[in-house]
């Protein structure tokens, strides 16, 4: 009898003792925080907490990605948190990114936050070689970062040297010519000297101003498989579908407007776009995000 109770009360105190809340790191463009969330929660309440902390109403750009299997994928809003193929080890980490991009950023983006995350955003994505960039307009963007970082230029405080730790350019770009470091950070200032007066907000908005019109601003790369076998890749953004060969990412060998797709079926995994001038849908399979 005795045994018998003392079972209960065991049992009874490891129920008591599961865990109600798990810990959730989310990494911004500049920052990381900790949050203590509810087992029950769904992809929306953490969401919603993260954005609340951030102060960001233009929430409709952003979403929260996660790494699993050395690929990238979206915390659904519909899902419980810990339903997702996520690591079970605390704390759980989230990256809190730009999902969507505006195609005009001077009149579809108001607050001063959301601006400042797609500026950093982006220029991470350049200097990575995730957006081609061509050097004329490299140095014109570091410019304008320059000046979103240190204010007007003024040469009794920014001397000769002052940009050498400062990752500027994409390397690609820097390997193009035979010039020193010296020489970039002169070219750099020259147009920096330029943009006295622009405010950090202004001389991101400049940055994003020359970015959007990138051929490869905006666009988010899956790696697909064709019915046939063929590996390629699809390229979705605010114009509509491209398909690309693996190895050349700026010019699609094919795009499809919008307006030409009649409607779109799809499942983790594979994707039907259904186009007006096709009685049948087009198949892709194996259709997951790449970087």
């Amino acid at each position: 009898m005795a045994g018998a109770i003392a079972s209960r009360m065991s049992f009874s105190s490891l129920k008591r003792k599961q865990p109600k809340t798990f810990t959730v790191r989310i990494v911004t463009m500049d920052a990381e925080m900790e949050f203590n969330c509810e087992m029950k929660w769904k992809g929306k309440d953490l969401f919603d907490l993260v954005c609340r902390t951030l102060g960001l109403r233009e929430t409709w750009f952003f979403g929260l990605q996660y790494t699993i299997k050395d690929t990238v994928a979206w915390l659904k809003m519909d899902k419980k948190v810990l339903d997702h193929d996520v690591s079970k080890e605390e704390p759980v980490t989230f990256h809190f990114l730009a999902k969507f991009y505006p195609e005009n950023a001077e009149e579809e983006l108001v607050q001063e936050i959301t601006q400042h995350l797609f500026f950093l955003q982006v220029k991470k994505q350049i200097l990575d070689e995730k957006i081609y960039c061509p050097p004329e307009a490299s140095v014109l963007l570091a410019s304008y970062a320059v000046q979103a970082k240190y204010g007007d230029y003024d040469p009794s405080v920014h001397k000769r040297g002052f940009l050498a730790q400062e990752e500027l350019l994409p390397k690609r770009v820097i390997n193009l010519y035979q010039m020193t470091p010296e020489m970039w950070e002169e070219r750099i200032t020259a147009w920096y000297a330029e943009h006295r007066g622009r405010a950090r907000d202004e001389a991101e908005m400049e940055y994003l101003k020359i970015a959007q019109d990138l051929e490869m601003y905006g666009v988010n790369y899956f790696a697909i498989r064709n019915k046939k076998g063929t590996e390629l890749l699809l390229g979705v953004d605010a114009l509509g579908l491209h398909i690309y060969d693996p190895e050349n990412r700026l010019t699609p060998k094919i795009s499809f407007p919008w307006n030409e797709i009649r409607n779109i079926s799809y499942s983790d995994k594979e994707l039907l776009p259904n186009f007006c001038h096709v009685w049948k849908p087009v198949v892709i399979d194996s259709l997951y995000p790449v970087t």
